[in-house]
């Protein structure tokens, strides 16, 4: 508990949060053992009282530092280092070795650090994550072993002790296709920003990924590869070890929310189909990537004076994130233009590798896709795969961009775009930044500037005719950290489209261009505690709503709502050490429960 019952009581709390977040850490280890637990560790920060009880005399210089002073040495070595992969090596030691530190050093450059701790770098650091490899993280489980998927679940953790998981099989990472057992870099970068953006306790977190093999034929050919060394595992027997991974999890962490991550377009939105009955999940790049994009869009379009139902949208790229912007779009159109499903589906096109998707593609189309394919007429006479044609033909107010096509916005679609509307509203969401479908500076250049932009990696601000010009940067993590901590608090028994649709509310409400149009269509990274604190009330609210919401401890006042999430929200700082005796002792407090235990 963060704070006393007197304490709680005058913050508007009801009872006790359902997150335990002490003022002490009770510990069993001493000595090295304890230099060792990233989790209990404080380096130079150890007083000398702490340093007698737990008998670390003698292993650390004499001098007493507090957590400022080991931050600023800190970022002095960040600094030293210049390739962003060695930034993202370095953060990635500190955190194996001080677990405040590493989240106390990030929380204070968020903004310079965020595109070294996940995409573009942490890409890289997955792409070669076999050789970088240094000690495990994580929960590995590999397909050749399905068995074992309920002791070692059994064993990892006691049921109370995990809030929040993200699993991925690898297939899709961060546009950079089948990484295989390296993708558990992705599962543990999201658990991170987890812990940075929503305070969720980063020893009550889990990060798995499934290791069916990989089809990346340099994997494969690697002789240091560290996963299975054979063909992704596809089909039935897929399909068991996920189940068997799924029902694990719902048996022994009742109370953990699922967030499924980088999956393949034929299995994303297929699980996700089959598990949202079932647990509280979420699928990242369906619905994250969805919301995130809704709520800049409902900014551009009230910049530019327009109703969301009125809109006309290309999706260019209908994998999993295309889909799941399309459907976020379809579903927000619903619900505030009052259109029915049908008529907010047609206000949406895909375009994807065959072109403009058609009914007489429908047995080459996934679910996702199907209910967005268009009658073949509407097309006749004209190129389905040229992008300026269809442009041309449907006259969109939108472009949306998750192809991984690199500079495929041309100046000849974006120029086609700005023939027929005001307003161009033009998403290159595409990364790394390396795969964006335009660079924004040529779009502005293009519009005149005109465009309203947003993307999926960071860019600098562009300026155009004396204006400067913010490039909102269209990032999930401003919004899945929010709904994941909302779900967590209230211990959602689903994440329903109403919940998912008050997030963007939330977020869309924050956006700084309601104030300046000039400015950014999203929040800067650097308010993101913020920002997940106010779409974690959302999502709370509305799950009460629901009547979905189990915990009862939730304040009835909205206005105490907001504290009530706060005073829940893991802070890096350094916590008074309580010695205890290891033979009594819980297992958090031998170092036994985190992605980084002592076991």
């Amino acid at each position: 508990m963060a704070v006393d019952d007197e304490q709680d009581a005058s913050r508007g709390s009801r009872s006790k949060p359902p997150i335990s977040i002490s003022d002490e850490l009770e510990c069993a280890l001493e000595g090295k053992a304890l230099l060792n637990s990233p989790h209990f560790n404080k380096g130079s920060a150890f007083t000398i009282e702490e340093r007698r009880i737990f008998k670390l005399q003698g292993l650390l210089p004499a001098a007493v530092h507090s957590l400022d002073e080991q931050t600023k040495r800190a970022y002095e070595q960040y600094k030293s280092y210049e390739l962003p992969i060695a930034k993202n090596q370095f953060l990635q030691s500190l955190r194996d070795q001080n677990e405040v530190l590493f989240y106390r050093l990030i929380s204070d450059h968020l903004k310079e650090m965020f595109s070294v701790i996940y995409t573009p770098t942490e890409g890289d650091a997955i792409e070669q994550y076999s050789h970088l490899f240094r000690r495990p993280e994580g929960c590995f489980l590999d397909i050749e072993h399905v068995d074992d998927i309920d002791e070692i679940a059994r064993h990892w953790a006691h049921p109370d002790d995990i809030d929040y998981i993200v699993v991925t099989d690898g297939e899709e990472i961060l546009g950079i296709g089948d990484q295989g057992v390296g993708s558990i870099g992705i599962s543990t970068a999201k658990l991170a920003l987890m812990t940075l953006c929503a305070g969720i306790h980063p020893n009550r977190t889990l990060g798995v990924v499934l290791d069916c093999g990989t089809d990346n034929e340099h994997l494969l050919k690697d002789d240091l590869y560290l996963g299975l060394r054979q063909q992704r595992v596809r089909g039935e027997r897929y399909d068991k070890f996920v189940e068997s991974f799924v029902q694990s999890a719902k048996k022994n962490y009742p109370k953990a929310f699922l967030h499924f991550e980088d999956f393949g377009l034929t299995n994303a939105r297929r699980l996700l189909e089959i598990y949202r009955p079932q647990l509280p999940c979420f699928n990242d790049d369906i619905q994250g990537t969805g919301a995130v994009t809704l709520a800049a869009l409902m900014s551009a379009v009230w910049v530019c004076k327009m109703e969301l139902k009125d809109i006309r949208m290309i999706v260019y790229g209908a994998g999993s994130a295309g889909t799941g912007i399309a459907d976020q779009v379809r579903d927000a159109i619903m619900e505030i233009g009052k259109l029915e499903k049908s008529e907010a589906t047609e206000k949406i096109w895909l375009v994807d590798k065959p072109g403009i998707l058609i009914n007489s593609l429908s047995d080459s189309l996934t679910n996702g896709q199907k209910p967005y394919a268009r009658r073949d007429d509407e097309f006749q006479d004209m190129d389905h795969k040229s992008l300026v044609e269809v442009i041309r033909r449907v006259k969109p107010h939108v472009l949306i961009g998750t192809s991984t096509h690199k500079d495929g916005f041309t100046e000849e679609v974006v120029g086609e775009m700005a023939k027929h509307v005001e307003r161009p509203i033009v998403f290159p969401l595409s990364n790394p930044t390396k795969l964006v479908e335009a660079q924004p500076k040529d779009i502005f250049e293009w519009t005149k500037g005109k465009a309203l932009i947003a993307t999926g990696s960071p860019f600098e601000p562009v300026e155009f005719e004396g204006t400067e010009y913010v490039v909102a940067e269209c990032n999930n993590a401003i919004v899945y950290p929010g709904i994941g901590l909302g779900c967590v608090l209230s211990r959602a028994s689903t994440l329903s489209d109403s919940m998912l649709i008050a997030a963007v509310h939330a977020l869309a409400a924050q956006s700084p261009a309601l104030k300046d149009p000039n400015a950014g269509l999203l929040p800067d990274v650097g308010q993101v505690r913020d920002i997940s604190m106010k779409v974690a009330c959302a999502v709370i609210g509305q799950a009460v709503k629901e009547g979905v919401a189990t915990n009862e401890d939730i304040p009835t006042d909205e206005d105490q709502v907001e504290e009530w999430v706060k005073v829940q929200m893991w802070d890096p700082v350094y916590k008074q050490l309580k010695k205890v005796d290891r033979a009594t002792a819980s297992r958090d407090a031998r170092g036994q429960v985190g992605s980084k235990s002592s076991q």
